[in-house]
């Protein structure tokens, strides 16, 4: 049938935008070198091709992006996630271990291999247990020839914003999740670093509208951020253009991301300061001598002196709940799919504290999920066979799904969707309690709600979210404070499961299938590797057990060192019984 005039010019621009597409391939050698970023202490960091901080990626939307990563550690593991990017048609490329790859193991390699079609701010990083705050990540930039911003500004800068400890993440994490830590109380970072360092002079001209993208890539703190004399509009959150709105202060949570736009000022006759301040509201304990700002400086004339920031009465940032996004999305106003998930932090009888949805803490499965989908044919639609302890919800194929998240819990926490961004249908005050339906009428949500892909759930409070199951994949949902990855705070989105059969030819790309030989990791059927009877989840990969009812956390803890008391003394007891008993003479 011929093609009308207006499909034969669609046709036309879509087979151009093809050949015009380029292909940008990044060699990434990962081994350990050493850092002393915030001057303090110089420790191993996990480098690239030599090199810390790492590298960026810079793409153009349409681009393919293939990057070679070679895993020189040599006494570890290692992935890599590009985070906020959704990944349509290649959820294999995701990047978290025990979901949608197995572990690259020290001396081999993979490669990651796509498209993207999405512009914005993001980043990249391990997604290997615990490993990416010893400087396993880097921003990912994405550039747009269609922004509809382009012509409110001159030039880009990337500022990224971390928080950085002095010791290993093995090491912190081993005393973390312990008998020894039953409140749960996570490592305090030693230093706040932008730009992986500290005292970062920006160069600026006046007059020039910059556009700053800012990312905060750390393991735990939340930043407030603010620019001193200069007024911020937010023109983009976590990849999603906003209608540009102006700030004084940001907050960004671990794992966000926020493009400003700062028009400098006409005059050159001073340099203003520039601050990231860790929120100690996280902190449990405030060590003593603790700095928690990071000052750079944006430079109008190096000549001049660069000023130490004013003080500030309080901290007030803009809310970003009150962004529309740039193309006014209309909320989802009809769910099909609710996923309540209610979290706390708890103990389990190890003594240790971990983290839950709905009283189940994530333990990585024998078989990645990924793999248990496509290997099990019409029987991967059942949530079942995927674990006790992986929080999975299998989502049909179109879906509005709605997350309602409560937080029994006193801290924040920033969650982070892969594959989507979500809008935020409702976000409560802190001590609001659980989500009640009854009380919040849907006449009180935003018509054009703001989208992102992580967000702040406050204390003890709640959050609703609404996505469309048009992307077929494992999907990770997860706090993005490492530290509560660690200890459990994950739930599994298997979308469209037959739909991603199809998509995948039911096949897993060969140098997965050599990173698992190598590790010894099974590829095909359920969580435990069982493919005669996926119902069987026999020796399937399980936290600890429940804590006896009648004992606390505290009386285990307790127990536990009145156990080792004894057996030390009756140890010291036994050696002094069985020493030679001397005579003393006169």
């Amino acid at each position: 049938m011929a093609l009308s005039l207006s499909n034969f010019f669609i046709t036309i621009c879509l087979l151009l935008s093809v050949v015009l597409a380029d292909v940008v391939t990044y060699d990434f050698d990962v081994s350990w070198v050493y850092a002393n970023p915030d001057g303090l202490a110089n420790r191993p960091v996990i480098g690239i091709n030599g090199k810390w901080p790492l590298p960026p990626i810079v793409v153009t939307k349409g681009d393919r992006v293939i990057v070679n990563v070679k895993n020189s550690l040599g006494n570890e593991t290692t992935s890599l996630h590009f985070h906020g990017l959704y990944q349509n048609g290649t959820n294999h490329m995701d990047g978290p271990v025990g979901v949608t790859q197995c572990e690259i193991p020290a001396g081999s390699s993979f490669t990651y291999n796509f498209t993207v079609e999405q512009p914005g701010t993001y980043w990249y990083h391990s997604h290997t247990r615990g490993q990416y705050p010893d400087g396993l990540r880097g921003p990912f930039i994405i550039h747009d020839p269609d922004s509809p911003h382009k012509d409110l500004y001159d030039e880009e800068i990337v500022l990224t914003f971390s928080d950085w400890y002095h010791d290993l993440m093995n090491e912190l994490l081993a005393g973390f999740i312990n008998i020894a830590n039953p409140s749960g109380a996570e490592p305090v970072p030693a230093s706040s670093l932008v730009n992986e360092t500290r005292d970062l002079s920006v160069k600026i001209e006046a007059g020039k509208t910059y556009m700053f993208r800012i990312v905060n890539m750390g393991a735990f703190a939340a930043q407030y951020v603010w620019f001193e004399d200069h007024t911020m509009r937010v023109v983009e959150v976590d990849g999603i253009y906003t209608e540009p709105m102006d700030a004084d202060m940001l907050y960004l949570t671990a794992a966000q991301r926020c493009s400003v736009l700062i028009t400098a000022k006409n005059s050159t006759e001073a340099n203003f300061a520039f601050v990231g301040s860790m929120d100690q509201d996280l902190f449990d304990v405030i060590p003593d001598g603790l700095n928690p700002n990071v000052t750079g400086w944006l430079v109008y004339d190096d000549s001049k002196e660069k000023p130490e920031p004013k003080e500030i009465a309080e901290f007030e940032p803009f809310d970003d709940f009150a962004l529309v996004p740039e193309d006014k999305e209309g909320i989802y106003d009809h769910v099909d799919h609710t996923v309540q998930l209610d979290m706390k932090m708890d103990n389990l009888n190890d003594g240790a504290n971990y983290a839950f949805f709905n009283d189940i803490t994530y333990v990585h499965p024998k078989v990645p999920t990924l793999y248990s989908v496509l290997s099990t044919g019409p029987n991967a639609t059942n949530p079942a066979i995927y674990g006790t302890n992986t929080n999975q919800f299998v989502l049909e194929a179109g879906e509005v799904v709605e997350i309602i998240l409560n937080n029994d819990d006193p801290g924040k926490h920033p969650f982070h969707l892969h594959g989507h961004a979500f809008q935020v249908v409702s976000r409560s005050d802190e001590e609001a309690g659980f989500y009640d339906s009854s009380a919040t009428p849907s006449s009180d949500f935003p018509s054009a709600p703001m989208r992102r892909d992580t967000i702040l759930v406050r204390p003890n409070g709640n959050i609703v979210l609404r996505f469309r199951a048009d992307n077929p994949g494992v999907w990770l949902f997860h706090c993005h404070i490492e530290w509560h990855v660690a200890s459990g705070l994950v739930a599994t989105m298997i979308e469209d499961p037959l739909g991603l059969q199809k998509q995948l030819s039911g096949h897993i790309p060969e140098d997965h299938l050599a990173s698992c030989a190598a590790g010894n990791t099974p590829t095909a059927g359920n969580a435990a590797g069982n493919t005669n009877d996926l119902l069987d989840l026999s020796g399937e990969n399980k936290s600890p057990g429940t804590i006896p009812e009648g004992f606390t956390a505290r009386g285990i803890v307790a127990l536990v060192f009145s156990i080792i008391a004894a057996f030390v003394g009756m140890a010291v007891i036994a050696v002094y019984g069985m020493s030679e008993i001397k005579t003393k003479t006169g």
